[in-house]
């Protein structure tokens, strides 16, 4: 008979998960864009209102980290539930009827979300490991990773099936039907039903806030400086932890290592829509496609954690290079209905990449500077990601303007063979780019042996 794992004796471990679950479950994504669009703004505002909420994160992502590690993590988290409510609320009860009213609750709304991601980046995070390591029990926090992301893989299925399903007025006419259920639904009653929904998640992620309990050795850090205020210690932290991290070179290269397969991986998954249509999949089936990748969190956290555990860091990094090159050469070719496998491989390692960075960057990490440390990672993650973003859109640019691509029959046409060309680049980029890391590694880690030892 097995015995219960002594790690989920913590009630801060299972708050951190049911936060995870409750924070992310997000009805309304499956609808995103249209959602926006259907309230009546227009595809310009909506990239507007895109940029602000990424601003916010890239420009609040570390020091609300820092001020987590010096203010409280649980103060933090309450403040990021709290965030939540408000920003859904505004959705759920914005007028329709003017305009200009409607678009500045939208930018309320973007800013007070992007504040409360970066809120949550890395206290979350900081304040489970740190209660299982006041509890001697931190070796076990890649089961608690395991079991985090098998919960969200699932509640993320069902948000994405129910909410897309409440957003369909057809569909939900003909459920009221069947029932026997005089109403008349249409677009604008289903408008906001996957955000009520949401926002009774918010309400779920406040009240789990509320039941966190600060460990002694954050509570310590906390008050350590009891005569300076919390912005100017903050501030303290952000430089002591930056400088922690340029000096030790094994968590410069968990940060480096895992920043090149987030960023070129994430952008290729931005873009899968485009890659499924030219592969001859059908529309109706995209969002059946990704819950099936969701279900990919059931099974793949068991494989990280027997590698974190079993496997040495260096190794772990050559396997996943070699399927993440395996995956964009996969996708290259454009195989009809086929071309869907290289695209699971990729899904999977991008998982199994995040896995094993929350782990060896953790485990390496003090506890005052935890959420500081987490948060310079989640920073270097974004930045990364929107660099290749705006390289990728130049790309795109230039081989649409290039003498040889004429008009080959519409502007479709010439849309669908600019993004077949740049597909193409994506296998070598990474290549290159794996090169370089190689070499930067060769020579941050000469005198360590971190990289070469297994739990």
């Amino acid at each position: 008979m097995n015995r219960p794992n002594p790690a989920f004796s913590e009630p801060n471990v299972r708050l951190f998960i049911a936060f995870r679950v409750f924070f992310n479950a997000r009805f309304y994504y499956p609808v995103f864009t249209i959602l926006f669009l259907d309230f009546g703004l227009t595809i310009q505002q909506f990239a507007l209102l895109n940029a602000v909420w990424a601003a916010c994160i890239v420009c609040l992502e570390v020091p609300s980290g820092a001020l987590a590690d010096v203010w409280g993590r649980r103060n933090l988290l309450i403040l990021a539930g709290s965030l939540m409510v408000v920003e859904i609320a505004l959705l759920c009860f914005a007028p329709r009827t003017h305009p200009n009213l409607l678009f500045a609750i939208f930018i309320v709304n973007r800013v007070l979300s992007g504040t409360a991601e970066a809120a949550a980046s890395g206290a979350d995070e900081a304040l489970a490991y740190d209660s299982l390591k006041a509890a001697g029990q931190d070796r076990h926090w890649p089961r608690v990773l395991e079991k985090m992301m098998r919960y969200q893989s699932l509640v993320y299925i069902f948000a994405m099936s129910l909410g897309a399903a409440l957003y369909d007025p057809a569909l939900m006419q003909t459920i009221a039907d069947a029932l026997h259920i005089d109403y008349r639904f249409t677009q604008d009653t289903t408008l906001r039903l996957p955000l009520y929904l949401t926002l009774i998640m918010a309400l779920f992620t406040l009240v789990t806030t509320l039941h966190f309990k600060e460990p002694k050795a954050a509570k310590a850090t906390a008050v350590s400086n009891p005569g300076i205020s919390p912005i100017r210690s903050a501030f303290g932290m952000t430089f002591q932890a930056g400088g922690w991290i340029l000096k030790t070179p094994f968590a410069l290269m968990i940060i480096f290592s895992g920043l090149l397969f987030d960023h070129v991986i994430r952008m290729l998954i931005t873009l899968n829509s485009q890659y499924y249509r030219l592969i001859h999949l059908p529309e109706a089936s995209f969002g059946l496609i990704g819950s099936a990748l969701a279900l990919l969190g059931m099974f793949i956290p068991r494989l990280a954690r027997r590698w974190a555990e079993t496997n040495t860091p260096e190794r772990n990094l050559i396997v996943l290079a070699v399927a993440t090159l395996a995956g964009f050469i996969g996708v290259t070719f454009f195989w009809p209905w086929f071309g869907l496998l290289p695209v699971v491989l990729l899904y999977a390692v991008i998982m199994v990449v995040s896995f094993l960075v929350s782990h060896y960057l953790n485990r390496i990490t003090t506890s005052g500077q935890r959420a500081t440390v987490l948060s310079f990672k989640g920073l270097m993650f974004n930045l990364a990601y929107g660099g290749i973003g705006i390289v990728y859109a130049l790309l795109v640019n230039a081989l649409k303007s290039a003498p040889q691509s004429v008009d080959p029959g519409g502007s479709q046409a010439l849309e669908n063979m600019a993004f077949i060309q740049s597909i193409g680049y994506f296998p070598a980029y990474f290549a290159v780019a794996f090169s370089l890391l190689l070499l930067i590694g060769r020579h941050l880690l000469k005198s360590s042996h971190d990289h070469r030892q297994t739990e």
